[in-house]
């Protein structure tokens, strides 16, 4: 019976943080409508991950307990459930998971056509794994809410982008150079030279005093901010930006949205902006031909083997991670 078993990593409750990760061995799912089963290559963490086990979104989410967490996959497809019509056994592939069901730590996992996209040989495992919360929310940050225009066209956006060596923010600052954006980034002293390497413009630690006040060197005010760090307040950002600027908060609490209702009301032309991401199979494939095409990069903090995993949650829980922190089955 052991071939019908897969070692994975469990949440029992709420709370408990790496410590309350269980190694257990559980049967490997099987693929329903529409999915497939996917042996795992790497799993990607993100915040939202340890987020969802401190009881952030309860009574929503996890659906169940006991729960395996994490999202971020890619692997090999192994079997195909019934109406799964562009892959195959075999097929290289990455994927996102829904939060709903998690199921990322584990050795295999089950996945929904319509959220997963082929990977080139030209992307790793740990490359494309680290890709789909992180690249997507930056993406739609970025395009859909600021409205850069990645192909270069259209106005100049001066944009802020705060923990810029974080997940999202490495990723951010990327695709806003490839469109027409100036953009200041903040970030720890130790991570200002790898910031520059990915294309910002300006590079301020958030520790000196104009880095705390997120002042500009060159003096512009911001058109918007990727807000992808915690800790700074309204106040802080409102003399920053421009007449029209507004705060995409990526990460927003329950008073983002008090605040936000506020300006709507009061017909604030600066505003702070929950931004809530929505996966989309077509954007990540785009992402992924930015990843093979060299256009982005993903920048790797660190690799452990799914035996470790819980070294990996803790990392990410610390919150001073350079890039994206990568599990291997």
């Amino acid at each position: 019976m052991a071939e019908t078993l897969m070692h994975a990593l469990q949440c029992d409750s709420y709370g408990g943080g790496a410590a309350a990760l269980k190694h257990v061995e559980v049967p490997i799912p099987t693929p329903n409508k529409d999915e497939m089963l996917l042996k795992l290559d790497a799993i990607s963490l993100n915040p939202v991950d340890w987020k969802i086990q401190e009881g952030v979104l309860r009574p929503f989410l996890p659906r169940k307990f006991p729960c395996i967490p994490a999202s971020d996959v890619a692997g090999e497809v192994v079997k195909v459930g019934p109406g799964v019509t562009n892959f195959k056994a075999g097929d290289k592939v990455v994927a996102t998971l829904h939060h709903f069901t998690g199921g990322g730590l584990a050795e295999y996992a089950v996945a929904k056509e319509n959220l997963t996209v082929a990977r080139s040989p030209e992307v790793s495992a740990a490359e494309g794994a680290g890709l789909p919360v992180a690249g997507l929310t930056a993406h739609q940050a970025l395009t859909q809410a600021a409205g850069v225009k990645l192909d270069g066209s259209g106005q100049q956006v001066n944009l802020l982008i705060t923990a810029a060596s974080g997940g999202v923010g490495q990723y951010a600052v990327q695709l806003a150079k490839l469109g027409n954006a100036h953009v200041t980034a903040t970030c720890g002293a130790r991570n200002l030279d790898l910031v520059k390497s990915l294309g910002a413009d300006e590079v301020i630690d958030y520790k000196t005093p104009d880095g705390a006040a997120l002042k500009s060197p060159s003096g512009r005010k911001y058109d918007a901010v990727i807000h992808c760090a915690t800790g700074f307040p309204w106040s802080t950002f409102k003399p920053n930006l421009s007449t029209n600027g507004k705060v995409f908060d990526i990460t927003p609490t329950p008073s983002v949205f008090m605040t936000y209702a506020l300006q709507k009301l009061t017909f604030s032309k600066k505003q702070l902006v929950p931004l809530l991401m929505t996966p989309k199979k077509q954007k990540l494939d785009f992402l992924l031909n930015f990843v093979k095409e060299g256009k982005i990069k993903a920048v790797i903090d660190s690799i452990h083997p799914l035996s470790k995993a819980e070294e990996a949650w803790a990392k990410s829980i610390d919150g001073h991670a350079i890039g994206k922190i990568i599990v291997e089955p």
